[in-house]
């Protein structure tokens, strides 16, 4: 037999630890508080572009600037150049690749070379 002030022996029938010993339940712990800082760089949305160089402040390097200008042909380019072809004049198919005005004009800046707008007619 077991004495009185003694938990019982392990060995006894139908003893079973978690009758005797229960664990606190798990303490909840907030999450740490973090702060998300966001930056946000605002890019004017319609920057005033020309097919040509435009005089401008660059809102990338904050520099007043000559924009350099990228012709880059498109799809009405494209397709000005097969109605040429499927007219039969084929000496001119070239001619929407070599006019600005068939194209997009792409504004970089000359210092940072960073992307500030698009003409397009």
């Amino acid at each position: 037999m077991s004495n009185p002030g003694q938990p019982p022996p392990y060995s006894q029938p139908g003893y079973t630890p978690a009758q005797y010993y229960q664990p606190p339940p798990p303490q909840m712990v907030p999450p740490p508080q973090s702060h998300t800082v966001i930056i946000q760089t605002t890019r004017p949305s319609s920057v005033p572009v020309s097919s040509g160089p435009t005089r401008i402040t660059c809102p990338s390097c904050h520099a007043q600037v000559l924009t350099t200008v990228k012709h880059q042909a498109t799809t009405r380019t494209h397709f000005w150049a097969l109605i040429l072809c499927l007219v039969f004049c084929w000496p001119c198919v070239c001619v929407p690749y070599c006019m600005d005005s068939c194209q997009n004009a792409n504004h970089y800046c000359p210092n940072c070379n960073a992307y500030i707008g698009t003409y397009s007619n």
